[in-house]
């Protein structure tokens, strides 16, 4: 079979789940690659060839960590180099989309990015876009040399899947535009001890109708309860009621969560942006007219604040 090479985002060997749910996609494609760099790689081997890797490709330069994105794009060429892969499968992120198109561009290839599956096709690998506020999904797929794709998080399910996991240093010549942009200090982000937003299977957001940051409890709760990461939207971002951090829409993060909840959301199409691609989306709002009500799987029309802490009982009482 082809290979796929597979980007993978790690912390120090432990592999972030959106990195396996890659390899998951890229066994429908052909035989997974997995492309693993930065301090603690190998650690991540193990876990890598559970789920599906045939071969990981090992880099642990240090320059990963004190340089910004241009040594991962050093990596990924070379790994292309390499392993003339069928395709190559990045994690949707900020960071990730960046990386993507500068392999794509190094390659001489095309990039597709957000992508919320991809299927093998007669031409290639077809990936599959929810655009216009999930009104539409687009299949596309890359005509000339090996595409990059981006792939958004919880798009596939995580198996595993025993793989060889056969392992080979990659040796990687950095360019001195690798040198260019150096990390000079790093600050520890405070841990909330929930889920990644982007990364998480649920998600609870809050909006103008939770109308102030001290009401925001409310919202954490019910997260609390699921398991969830916390959401908000611009306009509660805007307000200084949650941080930027955990906005969701246009220009904040785009989550694709298996349950998305939306609380005191009016569904401007900015938001709906976002959060479109959840599997299943259950909105509370006492405007029976909100645009939100046109997306969702379950609505109900009330005022969050009865609704919620009843809702949040119930689950706690569950499952107690």
């Amino acid at each position: 079979m082809a290979d796929v090479l597979v980007f993978v985002d790690h912390v120090d060997g432990v592999v972030r789940k959106p990195s396996l749910e890659l390899l998951t996609v890229a066994r429908r494609l052909g035989d997974p690659v997995a492309v693993v760099v930065g301090a603690g790689a190998g650690g991540a081997v193990s876990v890598l060839g559970g789920h599906g890797a045939v071969r990981v490709l090992v880099s642990e330069a240090s320059v990963f960590g004190e340089l910004l994105v241009v040594p991962k794009v050093d990596a990924l060429v070379a790994a292309v180099g390499v392993v003339g892969p069928v395709a190559v499968l990045v994690s949707s992120s900020s960071e990730n989309r960046e990386v993507a198109a500068r392999v794509a561009l190094r390659c001489g290839s095309g990039v597709i990015t957000d992508a919320v599956d991809v299927v093998a096709g007669e031409g290639g690998p077809v990936a599959v876009q929810s655009v216009f506020a999930g009104g539409f999904a687009v299949r596309s797929r890359v005509s000339r040399g090996v595409p990059v794709i981006t792939v958004k998080p919880n798009a596939a399910a995580v198996e595993e899947v025993v793989g060889a996991g056969v392992v080979e240093e990659l040796v990687v010549e950095f360019s001195d535009a690798s040198l260019a942009g150096r990390v000079v200090v790093r600050e520890e982000r405070v841990v909330s001890g929930r889920p990644e937003l982007t990364e998480a299977a649920i998600v609870v957001a809050g909006g103008r109708g939770v109308n102030g940051a001290e009401n925001f409890g409310v919202i954490e709760d019910l997260a609390d309860a699921l398991g969830a990461a916390v959401g908000a939207s611009r306009a509660a971002v805007d307000a200084g009621w949650y941080p930027h951090a955990s906005q969701v829409g246009q220009t904040g993060k785009s989550v694709s969560p298996q349950l998305y909840v939306a609380n005191g959301i009016s569904g401007a199409i900015q938001h709906r942006a976002g959060m479109q691609t959840s599997k299943t989306i259950v909105a509370v709002n006492k405007d029976p007219e909100a645009p939100i009500f046109d997306l969702v799987d379950y609505g109900v029309v009330g005022d969050l604040f009865a609704v919620l802490p009843q809702l949040t009982e119930e689950i706690n009482k569950r499952k107690g």
